[in-house]
């Protein structure tokens, strides 16, 4: 699975990881977040991400 990296803080979304801080689980792609899901670290949409 693909990670993606926040343009903004530099936060890499692992899906093998998920974000236990927003309750995604482990195994969650990146396409299949929330729309509404934002970056952990410093709160950017969604869109603000680039595949690593």
């Amino acid at each position: 699975m693909d990670k993606y990296r926040c343009q903004i803080c530099g936060y890499i979304y692992d899906p093998e990881v998920g974000d236990s801080s927003s309750g995604v689980p482990a195994g969650t792609k990146f396409e299949d977040l929330p729309d509404d899901w934002k970056c952990p670290i410093c709160g950017a949409d969604k869109d603000q991400f680039e595949k690593e």
